[in-house]
C-alpha cells in the first residue's frame, strides 16, 4: 500500500484547505485511514479517521465542526475538507492506513502504511 498526500499550502486564518491522499493499493471496507499532524516541537496526533466504506468516524475536538473527511472510493482517495482555519491548525499533515478494523477498535492507536507529510500553515 503506498499513499501520496497533496493540498497542503499557505492560508490565511478562517480560510479554507483540501487535502487528498491518494491509496494505490488493496483497500478492504473495514481499512480505517486516518489524517495525522504534527506541529513543530509537539507529538503528532491523529486528527480524523474514517473506516473505509464503513461505519467509524473520529475527529479530535479541536477540530470538530470545521474538519470533515470524506473519501471517493472511484478514486481511491481520502480528503480531508478543513474550514475555519486556525493559526493552531498550522502543522504538516500525514494520512495513514490500517487494515481489517474493527468497530469496537476503532480508531486504531497505530497504523501500519504512512504517505509523507504535506504543510499546512495559517496565518493569523
Amino acid at each position: 500500500v503506498q499513499l501520496q498526500a497533496s493540498g497542503g499550502g499557505l492560508v490565511q486564518a478562517g480560510g479554507s484547505l483540501r487535502l487528498s491522499c491518494a491509496i494505490s493499493g488493496r483497500i478492504s471496507s473495514s481499512t480505517a485511514v486516518g489524517w495525522f499532524r504534527q506541529a513543530p516541537g509537539k507529538e503528532r496526533e491523529l486528527v480524523a479517521a474514517i473506516r473505509w466504506k464503513n461505519s467509524g468516524r473520529y475527529y479530535v475536538d479541536s477540530v470538530k465542526g470545521r474538519f470533515t473527511m470524506s473519501g471517493d472510493a472511484a478514486k481511491n482517495t481520502i480528503y480531508l475538507q478543513m474550514s475555519n482555519l486556525r493559526a493552531e491548525d498550522t502543522a504538516v499533515y500525514y494520512c495513514a492506513t490500517k487494515g481489517a478494523v474493527i468497530l469496537s477498535a476503532f480508531p486504531p492507536t497505530s497504523f501500519d502504511y504512512w504517505g509523507q507529510g504535506t504543510q499546512v500553515t495559517v496565518s493569523s
